[in-house]
């Protein structure tokens, strides 16, 4: 259990007087209540084999999650072997004896979805959720990885997901700040201590992997004893029992998992330690081993962590952002592992401030928590913010947080599926005295203090791939089980019914129902969006809705903060291409409380004159911190290049233009407010398990006498689109492993457009995991962690976009192979027969899977409004998708993308990847990272 929430950013006021209206709100119900709302009940039983099992019945939608998870982690490997228990991850979806080739294709054909698989230093685990009439499918094909794998192990297969892993670690490590968590692992841990490395593993030692190594691996660690398997959803125990019976139940008994003994090791003194990368700001850390979450103190480590930076009023943010204006950020976090644990702080320093001086304030306030503890309410509010996220959780059954997630930790962990309940109840009841005590005795012990400073970064050790030694073809195995399961038919999706109503002052309401949880979501979407931005002053948009909840007329930031954790509700603000947004989510239990609060938010934000400076400093110091991330860089860039810089789509660029949000004043904040903010730009959507009546008559309260103030904003579409010609735009960002490449095409298409023929021909080419982009440059080629393509959907302009982070050796030739993909899909290689009917039935039948969680129903109502479809649309998709044909998906296709007007985006290495560039055949433009910030 963790509480990580980052504080960004928030006012210093004095304490308000409230007037009588905010003074007498509804009160938050006690945590104790929500506590209550949290249960997942389950049945479990055991193979002769030693396979757990635990079943969880629910009935609210015709899925079943399955999750298998594994008692071996990175913390079962011997020196040497870094990075094993991850690539065995990976090669459990390369096929198995009786379901050769891609797991993910098996998936596909019946319509997975929250499919995925992860690994961490306890435990490796697999999980999808599927149709309850493909569970038994699934079933098979998780035994067939489970006792029938290492017949499908080959050297190729082996060298493919090493080259994938790899370029996993360049992804990761190429980030900003993204080597700071080996340093924190090899200082806090002993080089042998089980937790001692990362997970990801060594260059070296995944170069040194071989085949019997990696089918040792399996052998002594993937037998049935070893894991547990739950399944929750549309199944009961019974049918359970038969099913795993049948398909896991000839599996033999493995070795066991020997969870190694650990201790939480003591620094024989503390460590200070300075490191540079290529970071735009200086960050502080301060880094502790701590006890498992198994331990007694565990949950009090949890609520210390959310009262120094986790919660939006923490006493980080409170002192260091918000009133003293040290910092542009800060965090902190409890991440409690099965047997340790790790107690981590940080603070960004704000440009211009001696980081001194924020590293003594931040030990200052640590050390004060210590010796005086939290306060109850300081307490209560960390417990019922947990509690609220928890129930939310509750909706899902599987994915990586939902209920079987819950189950699976803790029969894992703790032996005690039930385990959850049991932290929320530690929870609830926490003192302030315990959460000192646990303080004082954890934090106090030598510290390991980090800074990490702007500046060249130390040689990357890259990898030394072993040189290939010439073999025999491996001999295709044979199956020995037979054929797949039938998957019986699919139930339809039932989308809830839309109903509508409109406020007294006008405003819309498009309303769903749904019960699966006492948890109610709304949104208010203006008619604004990326293109309302203020040509000249871009990033007044951004600015104003970070001030929001900054302080309204009756409240100040630190008040809103705490009023929002008493209620463990979430308000927060987008922005998309064209729709602006103001979101509230809420247990219902608290609804009409957490509307008084949304309803201040939205009409009455203050915009403080000195608060707005503070947030523009921030907001200035996160433009520079787009300027050193590979994908911020990117994203600054491209919607000038694809858009035209006439369209207001190119006014997307990022956080926005840091000498005009330098330059922004109240009033514009106030202007912009006006103009776009407004009731007559506004629609509400809401999914609730409350009625609708009482829905709309809480609204009516809080938003019906809301008006508009001075004129309306517009928006002009009018300039013809010219995007820039085709070429390769190289943004130089010196040391970096890997390089990020965009390619786009602008299209004739519109949002509103159908573009369902499109969406469905993509999926072969780009959309999806099996997609020929993903399947060349990761599966074949082993240069990329992962490539996607898909077309940018907007209201008045929708260009077709390619994402891949490739290894910066193999930058030229990976656009080659990206260029050769897509020609060759849109000219002689169109959509297969296979493809069509593998993209056909997954559409169908993960519509069910898709929609299981209210957050995904509020989605589509939204996409469904801005792009003038009908409330059935999502309903009606089997029927569209079966009147498809190949023929037609190739046709739209290729009326719509032209692969001759790709512009290339690359960010990497000049001097690794210039020369790789320019024998593409375009022209190759070379700019600094720093031109970035410029908008002209």
């Amino acid at each position: 259990m963790t509480v990580k929430l980052l504080a960004l950013s928030g006012v210093a006021l004095a304490t308000l007087v409230l007037p009588a209206s905010a003074q007498t709100a509804p009160k938050p119900v006690p945590v104790a209540t929500l506590v209550k709302q949290v249960d997942i009940p389950y049945s479990e039983f055991r193979l002769d084999n030693g396979l757990r099992v635990i079943v969880n019945t629910d009935r609210k939608a015709p899925v079943v999650a399955v999750s298998v998870w594994y008692n071996v982690g990175s913390k079962f490997e011997p020196k040497g072997k870094t990075g094993f228990a991850h690539l065995f991850e990976h090669l459990m979806f390369n096929g198995s004896e009786n379901a050769p080739g891609d797991y993910f294709t098996y998936t596909k054909q019946i319509g997975a979805t929250d499919l995925n698989g992860t690994t961490y230093f306890d435990r490796t685990n697999y999980f999808e959720t599927v149709p309850s009439s493909a569970i038994e499918r699934t079933l098979f094909l998780e035994s067939d990885r489970m006792g029938y794998l290492l017949g499908a192990i080959t050297p190729a297969v082996v060298d493919e997901q090493r080259g994938v892993v790899q370029n996993e670690k360049r992804q990761g490590d190429n980030q900003p700040f993204g080597l700071v968590d080996y340093k924190q692992i090899e200082t806090l841990f002993p080089a042998t201590h089980p937790y001692g490395h990362s997970t990801i593993g060594s260059m070296a030692d995944l170069d040194s992997a071989s085949v019997e190594d990696v089918k040792n691996w399996f052998r002594g660690h993937y037998g049935p004893n070893n894991a547990v398997l739950v399944l929750s959803g549309d199944i009961d125990t019974a049918t359970a029992k038969t099913l795993v019976t049948k398909y896991f139940g000839g599996i033999p008994k493995g070795p066991e998992s020997i969870v190694p003994v650990v201790k939480v090791p003591d620094l024989p003194a503390p460590k200070i330690e300075t490191i540079k990368d290529r970071v735009s700001n200086t960050r502080i850390y301060r880094m502790w081993a701590v006890p498992g979450l198994n331990d007694p103190d565990s949950v009090a480590l949890d609520v210390a962590a959310g009262v120094l930076g986790g919660l939006s009023s923490s006493r980080l943010d409170n002192a260091l952002v918000r009133k003293e204006k040290l910092a542009v950020r800060v965090s902190a976090s409890n991440d409690s592992f099965a047997q340790v644990g790790m107690f981590s702080i940080s603070a960004d320093v704000r440009p211009g401030v001696d980081a001194a001086l924020v590293a003594k304030r931040l030990d200052e306030i640590v050390a004060d928590l210590i010796a005086k503890g939290p306060t109850a309410d300081e307490v209560q509010r960390v417990a019922t913010l947990n509690a609220s996220g928890r129930i939310a959780g509750l909706e899902s059954v599987g994915g990586f947080g939902g209920k079987a997630v819950a189950l699976a930790e803790g029969a894992l962990y703790s032996n005690d599926p039930g385990f959850y309940k049991k932290q929320l109840a530690t929870l609830a009841a926490e003192t302030p005295a315990q959460v000192k005590a646990a303080s004082a005795k954890w934090l106090t012990r030598p510290v390991y203090a980090l800074t990490v400073i702007p500046g060249a970064r130390d040689a990357y050790v890259e990898s030394t791939p072993p040189a290939k030694v010439a073999a025999a073809p491996a001999p295709e195995v044979k199956g020995t089980r037979g054929a797949l399961p039938a998957v019986g038919t699919i139930s339809d999706l039932v989308f809830p019914k839309i109903e509508r109503a409109r406020l007294k002052n006008g405003i819309e309401l498009v309303y769903a129902y749904r019960n699966a949880v006492p948890i109610t979501q709304a949104v208010i979407s203006f008619d604004a969006g990326v293109a309302a931005d203020v040509p000249g002053k871009l990033g007044t948009q951004q600015l104003t809705l970070g001030m929001m909840d900054e302080g309204t007329t009756t409240r100040d930031s630190i008040a809103i903060a705490e009023a929002k954790e008493r209620l463990g509700a979430n308000i927060s603000t987008g922005s998309g291409q064209d729709r602006t947004t103001l979101s509230l989510f809420t247990p219902s239990a608290n609804l009409s409380a957490s509307l008084e609060l949304f309803s201040d938010i939205v009409r009455h934000p203050k915009f403080d004159a000195a608060e707005v400076s503070r947030l523009k400093a921030q907001q200035v110091a996160r433009i520079a911190s787009e300027l050193t991330s590979p994908q911020g860089l990117a994203q600054r860039v491209l919607p000038k290049l694809v858009y035209g810089a006439a369209s207001p789509y190119a006014k997307g660029l990022g956080s926005g233009d840091a000498t005009a949000v330098a330059q922004l004043t109240r009033d514009d904040l106030i202007a912009f407010q006006h103009a776009w903010l407004r009731p007559d730009k506004a629609k509400i959507f809401i999914v609730s398990d409350r009625p609708l009546a009482e829905v709309k008559a809480t609204l009516d309260q809080r938003f019906g006498d809301w008006v508009p103030t001075g004129a309306a904003g517009t928006k002009d579409f009018s300039a013809a689109a010219t995007p820039a010609a085709p070429k390769v735009l190289l943004i130089d960002r010196p040391d970096s492993p890997q390089s990020l490449i965009i390619g786009a095409a602008p299209t004739a298409l519109v949002g509103t457009d159908e573009l369902l023929p499109l969406l469905a021909a993509n999926d072969s080419l780009g959309g999806d995991f099996t997609a020929r982009l993903n399947m060349d440059l990761r599966e074949a080629k082993h240069w990329s962690y992962g490539v996607s393509g898909n077309f940018r959907r907007a209201q008045y302009q929708t260009p077709y976009v390619i994402g891949a982070g490739v290894q910066a050796d193999k930058t030229g030739d990976s656009i080659k192979a990206l260029q050769g993909d897509v020609k060759a899909f849109l000219t002689t290689n169109g959509v297969t027969k296979e493809e069509f009917d593998s993209t056909v039935s997954d559409a169908i039948r993960s519509l069910p899977g898709n929609f299981e969680t209210s957050g995904a129903v509020l989605g589509a109502m939204q996409q469904n409004d801005l792009y003038k479809r009908p409330d059935d649309y999502y309903a009606s998709l089997p029927q569209k998708y079966r009147a498809l044909s190949v023929a037609e998906l190739d046709a739209a296709a290729r009326a719509a993308i032209d692969p001759a007007k790709f512009i290339w985006i690359v960010v990497g290495d000049a001097s690794k990847v210039r020369a790789q560039l320019d024998t593409i055949g375009l022209p190759v433009e070379v700019v600094s990272a720093a031109s970035g910030a410029d908008v002209r």
